[in-house]
């Protein structure tokens, strides 16, 4: 049986000090309690927008418009998320979602897909108005693909509605985070893993398509445990008919996981769970497999060879290829 399948796992010798347990709990008052001050933003626009290339469903590396809509924060207080620093306290009056759009549309240049992303989830009616819901499709007319995020239990009417009010594809990101249950469970997702397989069955009969954000090496996990457990999100992720898995390294930038950092129940994935993440991940086949890479100088453990191994990764996004392994003597040989 896997040892992390008993959800008060103890660390053994040796263990790199982290998953001692029993696993701590919080709720939701306690994340928010443990949160720094949020950063200010302007209702008026977006906090951020760029355009970047990415393999697209349809085989070719192909711009994607990214807009990072400013909007009310996410319900769903889960316990390594930093989204919530660039929102705002209260739901926005109509008409200010359609103006941050056409700011960043007449900003960037000419993408064929476009990703609108709101820290949170697109069909929380308290986030993006259903009324503003029309005026976003237009906005985005012309577009291939729009690309939304979304809780698994918030997709049901709203986003069939959305759908038939574009004239390209609908794709929702879905947070799967991780397939350990019981890790899971502790980050406060307020999902099981039966929920996110009916979210993806009921947006694939709708003829939508989905990617998952898959979390590598959240807290409760050793590195060992962190790449296997990712693997094996994947693997769920695919089964339950995504499409697309973006894999996100796991960060300790709250308030609360600086702590579980402290106490022994977290630490960063190294550049070698990264590289073995993405790696195992395109050799499986079944679909196009992403590492995030923001801000990734954060897990450079050598200076000299991070950039390359950076770019190495990059190149692999944008291919869906195995490239070779950058060399480098903290490397060792085999």
């Amino acid at each position: 049986m896997d040892p992390l399948l008993g959800a008060e796992r103890q660390g053994a010798p040796g263990d790199a000090a982290v998953v001692r347990g029993p696993w701590p709990r919080f709720d939701d008052a306690a994340i928010v309690a443990a949160r720094p001050p949020k950063a200010p933003v302007d209702p008026h626009r977006p906090y951020a927008f760029f355009v970047e290339p990415e393999h697209t469903a349809g085989g070719r590396v192909e711009p994607v418009a990214t807009v990072f809509l400013t909007n009310r924060e996410c319900p769903f207080r889960c316990l390594m998320c930093d989204l919530w620093r660039h929102t705002t306290d209260a739901p926005l009056p109509p008409g200010l979602i359609p103006a941050q759009i056409d700011h960043a549309l007449e900003r960037l240049p000419p993408a064929r897909h476009v990703k609108l992303y709101n820290s949170g989830n697109f069909f929380d009616r308290k986030a993006i108005p259903p009324a503003d819901h029309a005026a976003i499709a237009a906005r985005v007319r012309g577009f291939e693909t729009v690309i939304v995020e979304n809780h698994p239990k918030l997709c049901g009417d709203d986003v069939r509605r959305f759908r038939d009010r574009l004239d390209g594809r609908l794709e929702v990101a879905l947070g799967l985070e991780t397939a350990h249950p019981g890790v899971l469970e502790r980050l406060n997702k307020r999902m099981t893993l039966a929920d996110f397989e009916r979210a993806v069955a009921f947006l694939r009969k709708e003829d939508i398509d989905v990617r998952a954000f898959i979390l590598l090496r959240p807290p409760f996990m050793t590195e060992e445990e962190g790449i296997d457990w990712a693997l094996r999100s994947i693997r769920f992720a695919f089964d339950a008919g995504a499409g697309c898995c973006a894999v996100i390294p796991t960060r300790g930038d709250t308030g609360l996981m600086a702590r579980l950092a402290r106490d022994g129940f977290f630490a960063p994935p190294s550049m070698r769970a990264i590289e073995t993440v993405l790696e195992e991940g395109l050799r499986m086949g079944r679909g196009r497999v992403f590492m995030d890479l923001w801000d990734l100088e954060r897990f450079f453990d050598c200076p000299r060879c991070g950039p390359a191994r950076r770019e190495r990764l990059h190149r692999m996004n944008l291919t869906q290829r195995l490239a070779p392994p950058v060399a480098c003597p903290c490397r060792p040989a085999g």
